[in-house]
């Protein structure tokens, strides 16, 4: 029998499907200990800022609590040998330099410690036995590691295996890792009984749901893009002219620019990078073992970033579009051209799913001036599952044609093209505009009456995406327009 079989036959005997996910929203409550109706406001609105203070923590507090935990004050890299490379091939006078902040040094090999490390002091401080998360990234094992140092349980839910039990090599590394900081992992096939399961665990142990995207774990990520504003104004007397970020589901993205502005970068430009999964279904079983990057493409973060409220909490506390001034891909080839790159160049093995940023950082900066700065806000850890080698073995012996090339011709989950030459090496800008509203338009068409919205849902609306009410306005317009022509034709 199959993983994927032998969970659903679990999921058939355990509480109903449908029972249980109509008293999801009474599960998160107790599993997160915030009321998020206290925060409603107007028809579609809610009051942002009043979540993000509900943590009770001031960045000082948390800075504290990741200290003791031995999270954050990760170092502060000059890519030197890369920055002269990106110069020789750039026009002249351009060329950025490059830092990067190296959050593979932090206690579960990534900045997710940081997000886990409040998370799991407040379920402690609270009276919580364990915690939960769902997860098959690098949070789960940042969560078992920070839960071993307070001695709390943990359990961390995977989505593993295709139907046929096959797993991918960098899900199965994490969840290696998870173990060792001894947490149970519970493994699942790609489907909807991932947060049925998680929603009859937090129910049946009474554990805190350590989301990725409550205002705890958003907060934890603020420090980092604080210690970034400090460390530079302290070595080069200036703020990042750009932060490079790979988004995902928007959390990395959201704290990281906060924590910028806390830190007085207020001009600093925000820029989202993701790998290019386009074509490829992220529920899909057929398209599951496809993709060689689980997190940090296109598969999360355009749908996170036109609509955020996807998640296991009733509001996501990461917003990317109220920060991102820019968003870019990259493609799977670039980024494993780029990791051989910063092992090779500078002597850091790291990624490569934390490549992403570095790999669209190393093109972005051939545009930029050679006396600006452009920082890569994070790397993580490498491992066996996890490194390129496995990766690629596991593409191929799936059937997808691994070359070197133009890594343009490369097709996502048929042909993965690895540059010959940094030159090769280059980002592609989507449209933001697009993605504000299609964000706008899913938002407004969740409502009753999209045209009859309050002033105060068109200046969430406008917050939300980075824009001014006109611009809300237009595309309120033109949804209006959509829904008389669509009834015309019905």
């Amino acid at each position: 029998m199959g993983q994927g079989q032998a969970h659903r036959e679990a999921m058939e005997k355990g509480p109903g499907y449908h029972e249980v996910m109509e008293r999801k929203g009474e599960i998160v409550k107790k599993a997160v200990g915030i009321d998020y109706s206290r925060f409603e406001r107007g028809t579609l609105a809610f009051d942002y800022e009043g979540l993000m203070v509900e943590t009770g923590y001031s960045l000082d507090e948390i800075r504290r609590i990741q200290r003791e935990a031995g999270v954050g004050r990760t170092p502060l890299i000059e890519l030197n040998n890369i920055t002269e490379l990106v110069r020789r091939i750039s026009p002249p006078g351009k060329g950025a330099r490059i830092f990067v902040k190296d959050e593979a040094v932090n206690p579960s090999g990534s900045f997710k410690a940081r997000r886990a490390a409040v998370s799991v002091y407040h379920a402690a401080r609270q009276g919580y036995k364990g915690v939960i998360a769902a997860t098959s990234g690098n949070y789960g094992a940042a969560v078992a590691s920070q839960a071993a140092m307070r001695s709390l349980d943990c359990i961390v839910v995977q989505e593993v295996f295709d139907s046929r039990g096959v797993g991918q090599p960098e899900i199965l590394e994490k969840g290696r890792k998870c173990e060792a900081f001894g947490a149970e992992v519970v493994q699942l096939s790609v489907g909807p009984e991932l947060f049925y399961v998680f929603l009859v665990l937090l129910e049946e142990t009474g554990f805190f749901n350590a989301s990725l995207y409550t205002p705890f774990a958003i907060a934890g990520i603020e420090t980092l893009g604080f210690e970034i504003a400090e460390e530079l104004m302290a070595r080069e007397g200036r703020a990042p002219d750009a932060v490079v970020i790979t988004h995902a589901g928007g959390g990395n993205v959201t704290g990281t620019a906060r924590g910028l502005a806390q830190g007085g970068c207020t001009e600093t430009e925000i820029i989202g990078a993701s790998v290019d999964l386009s074509g490829l279904h992220m529920a899909s079983d057929l398209d599951f073992n496809r993709k060689s990057f689980t997190t940090g493409h296109t598969g999360f973060g355009i749908p996170f970033a036109t609509w955020p409220d996807r998640t296991d909490v009733p509001r996501n506390a990461a917003r990317p579009l109220r920060y991102m001034d820019r968003y870019v891909t990259v493609t799977q080839g670039e980024v494993f051209y780029v990791t051989e790159m910063l092992a090779q160049l500078e002597g850091l093995e790291r990624g490569p799913a934390g490549n992403t940023s570095l790999a669209a950082a190393v093109s972005l900066a051939r545009e930029m001036d050679s006396d600006q700065i452009l920082v890569v806000q994070e790397t993580e850890y490498t491992g066996a599952g996890k490194h390129p080698t496995a990766q690629l073995t596991f593409a191929r012996e799936k059937g997808i044609e691994i070359r070197r090339g133009d890594p343009r011709d490369g097709v996502p989950g048929q042909c993965i093209v690895i540059p010959d030459s940094p030159h090769q090496v280059q980002h592609v800008d989507l449209d933001l505009d697009a993605l504000r509203e299609s964000y706008i338009m899913k938002a407004a068409a969740d409502t009753d009456c999209p045209g009859e919205l309050l002033a105060e849902d068109i200046a969430f609306l406008a917050a939300e995406t980075k824009t001014e009410g006109a611009f809300v306005y237009r595309v309120l317009k033109k949804l209006t327009r959509m829904e008389k022509s669509r009834a015309a034709r019905d």
